[in-house]
């Protein structure tokens, strides 16, 4: 099952969080779906060089929050912040004119995010350069940068070849199967002369050994039993959990 699933969905609520946070009634859902796919698609199309991985959207009642996960963010910011005031009116159009907040969130290691390297590879291929080439530098950079491993498939019309086929090249360990593992997954498109190549990634960052169910901690501190409370301290814990990394605080 691991094989064939989509590795975030398997994983949504275990170590994996949602990309879009909100709640709607009736008819209103499907229209806040596309609403988020033309936010979605939006900034990728105004951004496209600079290497966004993920949106995040939450809404409620008020406002409407968006994160952008990129590895450039002063590609996202602009000189003075004028790209991103503009891209922020033009969310508050595409949204009712609710009020929207927008946060840029750096990518501070590109060699560990599976889409970022598919579109390197992706992009090398586009300029011509040799697949077994781009692939085994992405090898090589994604376990230099820390990973435990990572796996790549890259399918199409391979260097101009008349018959499509694919390539593999693995490295380290990927447990697919494992709902602890922390496993990025991403997808990108090479255009090129032949036809469009794909290019997946699947890298293995370790793993979480105490994850996270549905925001509530595994490990909870034990409350008392019934009767008075008084003279007992009860440690209050906070658990703030993203798809990137887990921080608690006591």
């Amino acid at each position: 099952m691991g094989q064939k699933i989509h590795p975030n969905g398997f994983r949504v609520g275990i170590t994996k969080d949602w990309n879009a946070t909100w709640f709607a009634r009736g008819s209103d859902y499907a229209s806040l779906v596309n609403q988020d796919i033309s936010i979605r698609s939006k900034i990728s199309n105004m951004y496209e060089d600079a290497g966004i991985t993920k949106v995040d959207i939450l809404r409620d009642s008020n406002e409407v929050a968006v994160t952008i996960h990129t590895a450039r963010p002063g590609i996202v910011i602009g000189r003075g912040g004028t790209r991103v005031d503009e891209l922020r009116k033009e969310l508050d159009l595409m949204t009712g004119n609710r009020r929207t907040r927008l946060n840029v969130k750096e990518v501070r290691q590109p060699e560990l995010d599976a889409y970022l390297v598919a579109r390197n590879i992706a992009d090398q291929l586009e300029r011509r350069i040799a697949f077994r080439r781009a692939i085994r530098q992405s090898l090589t950079r994604t376990m230099q940068a820390g990973a435990e491993g990572i796996k790549i498939i890259a399918s199409g019309r391979l260097a101009g070849a008349d018959i499509a086929r694919q390539e593999k090249a693995h490295e380290g360990r990927v447990p697919l199967h494992t709902l602890r593992a922390d496993i990025d997954y991403g997808l990108a498109e090479a255009a090129t002369e032949f036809g469009v190549i794909g290019v997946k990634v699947w890298i293995c960052r370790g793993e979480i050994m105490n994850p996270t169910i549905i925001g509530e901690s595994v490990d909870r501190p034990e409350l008392p039993v019934s009767g008075s409370t008084e003279d007992e301290d009860v440690p209050a814990i906070e658990v703030l959990v993203t798809a990137d990394e887990e921080v608690a605080q006591e």
